[in-house]
């Protein structure tokens, strides 16, 4: 159970992308999806300081900007696989 806290780092990016992908179905711009994102894995990263004790973060300001990271790596990642299964309109010949 040593590495416990870096599964808690990958956690909070999944559930960040799970919220980003219930508020994309709202009427909110998708424009602040990487703002509700980063708040959020701020929010997790504290929590995770508290209730992970293998949390990989030693204090209030590295647990926030480890979630800060976290949130914001799901934005990305949904990026990339937008960018990388965009039809661009060009095919091979």
């Amino acid at each position: 159970m040593e590495n416990i806290g870096m599964v808690g780092v990958g956690a909070i990016t999944i559930i960040c992308y799970a919220i980003a992908m219930g508020v994309k179905a709202t009427t909110i711009d998708n424009k602040w999806l990487p703002v509700i994102c980063a708040v959020l894995g701020g929010v997790l990263g504290v929590v995770g300081k508290f209730v992970m004790p293998d949390f990989p973060a030693e204090d209030i300001l590295t647990a926030i900007s480890v979630g800060i990271s976290s949130g914001l790596a799901a934005t990305g990642a949904n990026q990339v696989y937008k960018q990388l299964t965009k039809d661009d309109g060009t095919e091979d010949a």
